[in-house]
């Protein structure tokens, strides 16, 4: 009895499942995609990351960032570095990629045929304790004509969860890098605000002294206390800040326990000599940006799905059904038994939907992501040309508090230090110029730091990951560990 039917039920899926392609490895390998991200981080980066799955892995990577922070001064190299080793944020998107792959491969498989079997007059004692079996095999039409669309929309967005990936290891390099450097520059100013502090301190004791004897007054008096005063809530300030951007540093690092206890230099490095320019830096970034290629890959994925809805658009559903009932009749007190092949077609008629509203989304969406491209491409040649400018504007800026300003005013406080041994000037008029020369130092501290932000600031604006799309680079990469024990 089952035998005879067999063929027509489970032979018809097989039938159908016959177009079913080969399924990609890339899909089911278990760090699908990663080695593509891994490959285009290297050349921009010059570093390494890891997809760290199972709980050897994560220990391995945990003894590599252990060895390369614990008890050390840390450059900005190794901060991005450590980073892209252990942000587990990093660590998701990169799971991401998985279930995109995840995503493709069932997208690659045939849909599962539905069989039901239904038993007739259960319990008739005079007809065997059934009646009749039927037996229904449901297999979707338009799944094995479809899939073609929908597995190439699927690795469509299976290269965009990849580019993705490699935008958000370049974001989370460039705030790295740039937390580095708000790190180091808060703690050089700090630096600074401790020398001036100690020279206001000896300062305000001379002016209590004078004073008590009553060579200066008052009012002199509390101008040089309130300056001592104001410059003792500036370093408590500066030490706050200097705290809170190491805590920044340490967060995106992904630290905590005793890998925290790790220090930074106590100063930037040096500017440079010279700063070359950036030939076709539009052209460049427009080449590179990883953030423009995600946005093409989105038009893609909407071209591909507003074919699949123009070929659905009349017919959403088309399913067929077969099988065979078994049927049993007792005449005569003899038992007759008859198979009855069933075939079935089902679809939805498309009175009230014609299709024209999906239609018309498929249009508009596709519309949406190409206006979004054209945008991602304006903003990226801007912030391209943008970032050129603010390069090479905070390098010389940078330069001009180094080679003059700083340098006058260390002339005015020598000159005035040779006044005071020769008993021209007075005590104070040497702590206003040590005063005034402090503030150029911090002047020229700040804008040394913000010629390293604008070098991060180019890179990202040509690979991509900084404010305009999320991510920094590797010309940011010629920062060093500064002099100093580091905090």
């Amino acid at each position: 009895m089952y035998v005879r039917k067999l063929p027509l039920i489970i032979g018809f899926p097989l039938v159908l499942g016959a177009c079913a392609t080969a399924i990609p490895s890339a899909y089911t390998d278990p760090k699908a995609g990663f080695a593509n991200v891994a490959s285009q981080i290297t050349p921009a980066l010059g570093k390494r990351t890891v997809f760290a799955e199972t709980q050897a892995e994560n220990e391995a990577v945990k003894r590599e960032v252990r060895a390369m922070v614990q008890g050390k001064t840390i450059s900005a190299d190794t901060a991005v570095q450590v980073a892209l080793l252990n942000n587990k944020g990093l660590q998701a998107s990169y799971a991401n990629v998985g279930l995109s792959a995840a995503e493709a491969w069932q997208q690659s498989t045939p849909e599962n045929p539905i069989v039901s079997i239904g038993v007739l007059g259960i319990g008739a004692p005079e007809l065997g304790a059934y009646r009749a079996i039927e037996g229904l095999i449901r297999a979707n039409l338009l799944d094995a004509t479809t899939r073609k669309q929908r597995r190439a929309i699927a690795d469509a967005s299976f290269r965009q969860a990849q580019l993705t990936a490699v935008n958000d290891t370049l974001t989370l390099a460039n705030q790295t890098r740039q937390a580095w450097v708000n790190a180091v520059s808060a703690f050089e100013v700090v630096g600074y605000l401790k020398r001036a502090k100690a020279t206001s301190d000896a300062g305000s004791e001379l002016s209590r002294k004078l004073g008590e004897t009553g060579a200066l007054n008052k009012a002199a008096q509390a101008r040089e206390q309130a300056f001592n005063a104001e410059l003792a809530g500036q370093l408590a300030k500066a030490r706050l800040d200097a705290t809170t951007a190491k805590e920044e540093l340490t967060r995106l690092m992904g630290l905590w326990g005793a890998d925290v206890n790790y220090y930074v230099p106590d100063a930037l490095p040096g500017l440079p000599r010279s700063v070359g320019g950036v030939a076709n830096v539009e052209a460049k970034a427009l080449r590179n940006r990883v953030d423009l290629r995600v946005a093409k890959l989105g038009l893609e994925a909407q071209a591909k799905a507003f074919g699949l809805t123009d070929q659905t658009r009349i017919v959403s559903d088309l399913e067929i059904v077969a099988g065979a009932e078994l049927e049993r009749e007792a005449e005569g007190g003899d038992i007759e038994k008859e198979i009855t092949p069933q075939v079935e077609l089902e679809f939805a008629i498309p009175i009230y939907d014609s299709g024209k509203a999906r239609m018309r989304k498929a249009e508009l969406s596709y519309l949406q992501a190409a206006n979004v491209l054209a945008e991602r491409a304006v903003n990226v040649r801007s912030e391209a040309r943008g970032a050129e400018r603010a390069y090479h504007a905070s390098y010389k800026i940078a330069r001009h508090y180094r080679d003059v300003l700083v340098p006058l005013r260390k002339t005015v406080e020598n000159e005035a230090l040779l006044s005071y041994n020769g008993m021209i000037t007075n005590t104070f008029e040497l702590l206003t110029d040590v005063r005034e020369k402090l503030g150029a130092e911090l002047e020229a501290a700040d804008a040394k730091r913000a010629f390293f932000m604008a070098q991060a600031d180019l890179t990202a604006a040509i690979y991509g990951g900084g404010a305009g799309s999320g991510g920094g680079g590797s010309e940011g990469a010629t920062l060093a560990a500064g002099d100093g024990a580091g905090h």
